[in-house]
């Protein structure tokens, strides 16, 4: 049973939603149509020999065609077959955001389509890209697994402030170049913005790390040998200029793929000066989980506290005992070996539980940060979080009475113990009034009148990961608010434009066209050329569309010529990007 947008949507945890939007197909103009079927015909081209085979398998099976933009309602058709959805987004959404759709098995894609003018690259994620690109891989069930397994380590990736500046001023750069009234001067201002912000990310973050991992697979990723390979990454089979220039060894140089391709940046506004080879799917998830090992969420411990320190963003530590502290964590103490002893976030700060926040434990109620010890007491065998009732009271842990706990490190913490807050027969957080508690040097680290302290549990830190443990109690990254999609009011003579697009169209999809046999359609055709040169001297592609059905229906020569003449003319008079595609257009 075919789902509906909004069905896909309410299916998606309540944090991701906002980043969801609704696919009006009929905000897609004729001319739109003609860009995409031009782009994934000269695609198809282009890829029948260089992509792997999978892509032209893939394009039918997720339900993209040729001769019209997809819709979201078919694709989910297609990718419910094999364990996935799509929901259409506005535009670029924060990475970490981007990752968990993937890690649900959730294909993101970008609601726009191109322009006329930014055919050949666009500054904004578009659903050529996105669909065409990123959907027909998916079909290969081993690649659609490392997909996901990239999704799941990418939504744990630690982030800095310096990524998340560097995201703003991407999506901001992105709405000002597509938005037709910015001027030069605006366009400008936000390229400086971004440089700015990029020359500031001078210490690259493990998010950023893995975002080149993605760049040199998912994006630009080549299979087979250095000396006989194929193309499988989307911003490859995306974009006509790319998947040709990808080929020529002398201009791009190819490299086996390791977990080394994380030391080599990339310029997302120029043609790659080399690529990865992988050898096979198996290949690309070997080298993602060689970096991942290396990631804090799977390290723990004091340096990974450090990283999410020096992050100055929201990450989440976990204990052995498996409470969340989710914060932006300010200090993390150690013993002479390395331990961690004790750890404090600043500001609004989460306590959860496999993912669920603690009832009376969210951000609201800790706002001002929160500190707890970390590690074994002295006169206890194993975990505290691993006695019963009856095992603490024997140790003089009880309900409503003093309490001294004495840890390995020398922190002390004394106070009345009010709770034990237990889930599945663990003991998680200790909550003490009239507490007091000191470091080993006798550092005051809380006291009675900061009011009441909760000690979270825990012998050690066994992973720390970027964001909140519960993220639909702590978002961590509002809707944008300001929307990609440029709504364009259209003048008449565009309007006339569009218009004739739509009548190419329509003839074009008539059953007579379609088996070639002439007819009286030559007459309506000449009629149209007719009226595009009273309309327009300068679109290309409307010229090229007429010569295709000119061309099918068998008009004469004369008008066939003058066709071609006339987009030689635009050719040669128009700018690089306008020669190019003509070009392309010409050689079919």
């Amino acid at each position: 049973m075919m789902r509906s947008q909004q069905e896909i949507i309410n299916s998606l945890p309540s944090h991701l939603r906002p980043f969801c939007a609704l696919q009006d197909y009929q905000n897609y103009t004729a001319r739109d149509q003609a860009v995409w079927r031009f782009l994934l015909r000269q695609l198809r081209d282009n890829l029948s020999h260089s992509a792997h085979p999978t892509y032209l398998e893939g394009l039918e099976r997720t339900g993209i065609n040729l001769e019209a933009i997809p819709r979201i309602e078919d694709m989910n058709a297609r990718l419910s077959a094999i364990g996935w959805r799509a929901v259409v987004v506005d535009g670029f959404v924060p990475p970490a955001i981007f990752m968990e759709f993937q890690a649900h098995r959730v294909l993101v894609i970008a609601v726009d389509m191109r322009t006329i003018e930014h055919m050949l690259y666009t500054p904004a994620p578009d659903i050529v890209h996105e669909s065409a690109g990123h959907a027909p891989f998916i079909v290969d069930v081993d690649y659609a697994e490392f997909l996901q397994r990239f999704g799941e380590l990418g939504m744990h990736a630690i982030a800095s402030k310096d990524d998340m500046a560097v995201y703003e001023a991407i999506r901001w750069l992105s709405i000002i170049k597509e938005a037709p009234s910015s001027s030069q001067t605006q366009i400008q201002q936000a390229q400086a913005q971004l440089q700015t912000a990029i020359d500031a990310n001078t210490n690259p973050s493990e998010a950023s790390l893995l975002s080149r991992l993605h760049w040199w697979t998912v994006e630009y990723g080549l299979v087979g040998s250095v000396d006989d390979y194929s193309i499988f990454g989307a911003g490859l089979l995306s974009s006509l200029g790319e998947s040709k220039h990808c080929l020529d060894d002398k201009a791009v140089k190819k490299r086996p793929l390791t977990v080394d391709a994380i030391n080599a940046s990339y310029d997302i506004t120029t043609q790659q000066p080399q690529l990865f080879v992988t050898k096979n799917c198996r290949h690309l998830s070997q080298v993602l989980e060689e970096f991942g090992r290396q990631m804090c969420v799977n390290q723990g411990g004091a340096a990974s506290l450090e990283k999410a320190i020096d992050a100055e963003t929201v990450n989440t530590a976990v204990s052995n005992c498996g409470i969340e502290i989710s914060g932006q964590f300010s200090r993390v103490v150690t013993d002479a070996v390395g331990n961690v002893t004790y750890l404090n976030t600043a500001g609004p700060t989460q306590l959860a539980y496999q993912g669920r926040q603690l009832k009376d434990h969210g951000p609201d109620f800790h706002q001002a940060g929160f500190g707890s010890p970390i590690g074994r007491l002295q006169s206890m065998e194993r975990c505290l979080s691993s006695y019963t009732v009856d095992e603490l009271k024997a140790h003089g842990i009880e309900i409503d009475q003093p309490v001294r706990l004495e840890f390995l490190s020398g922190i002390t913490v004394s106070g009345v113990l009010t709770h034990i807050h237990r889930q599945q027969q663990k003991n998680l957080l200790l909550t003490f009034e009239q507490c007091t508690v000191t470091g080993a040097g006798g550092e005051l680290l809380f006291q009675p009148e900061w009011g009441v302290f909760d000690m979270a549990v825990g012998d050690s830190i066994t992973s720390v990961y970027g964001g909140s443990a519960d993220q639909d109690l702590y978002p961590l990254y509002s809707a944008p608010s300001q929307s990609a999609s440029v709504s364009v009011d259209y003048d008449e003579q565009t309007k006339a434009l569009f218009e004739l697009y739509q009548q190419v169209r329509n003839l074009r999809e008539q059953p007579s066209l379609q088996a070639e046999q002439p007819s009286l359609q030559a007459e309506q055709i000449r009629a149209l050329a007719e009226r595009y040169f009273e309309l327009t001297s300068a679109e290309w592609l409307l010229c090229f569309e007429l010569l295709e059905i000119a061309v099918k229906a068998s008009v004469d020569e004369s008008l066939l010529n003058t066709l071609r003449e006339r987009l030689v003319q635009l050719r040669d008079s128009g700018n690089e990007e306008q020669r190019i595609l003509i070009e392309y257009g010409l050689q079919r």
